[in-house]
């Protein structure tokens, strides 16, 4: 009993760990007005009839933070990128100058911004629900447990410590938002 006890524990600080990183891709795709590579993992470009992400058929840098340059491999689907990245809908406007596409990035609205605070805040709280829905399940295996013999107050000590790594999970993802949003309000 007690190493299914100890499963249950490990398993929900694992489980714990999806939650976090879903966020810091969901907080990654959002640009604070700063050129990042990532803006560009959402598109999928056409390669000879095969959706193939971006940075598989591209260099894809920031020589300043206003500006993201796109240099394919081959000279020949440049005009594919460029009508991708239009099509991927991101409020991103490509100059196609033949060797690259120069991407600059418009600086961000006070109203834009606290939008994207709002959209920052609504992926944390899925993130939250995502960690207690993961306690949930770890207290009724627990539950479980007892019903099959394991002493009331070895469940109770353990729901404590199922709380003890929930409270932590949230806690690292009110951080993150909280770098987010400085970074988001940041002018």
């Amino acid at each position: 009993m007690e190493e299914e006890v100890q499963l249950i524990l490990e398993d929900t600080e694992e489980r714990m760990q999806g939650p976090l990183r879903k966020l810091d891709s969901d907080l990654s795709k959002l640009r604070a007005g700063k050129a990042s590579p990532t803006m560009l993992d959402a598109v999928k470009v056409d390669y000879y009839g095969t959706m193939t992400p971006i940075s598989q058929v591209a260099n894809i840098n920031t020589p300043d933070p206003r500006t993201l340059v796109v240099q394919p491999w081959e000279k020949g689907i440049i005009a594919t990128i460029e009508k991708a990245i239009l099509q991927a809908n991101l409020g991103l406007t490509p100059i196609n100058d033949g060797q690259l596409i120069r991407i600059n990035i418009p600086v961000l609205t006070e109203e834009r911004r606290k939008e994207l605070v709002r959209q920052v805040k609504n992926e944390s709280e899925n993130a939250k629900v995502s960690v207690r829905n993961i306690r949930r399940d770890a207290n009724e295996m627990l539950k479980k447990l007892q019903k099959d013999g394991l002493a009331e107050d070895v469940v109770k000590q353990n729901e404590i410590e199922i709380q003890k790594i929930t409270d932590s999970a949230i806690e690292k993802i009110d951080k993150k938002v909280a770098v987010k949003e400085e970074d988001l309000l940041t002018v």
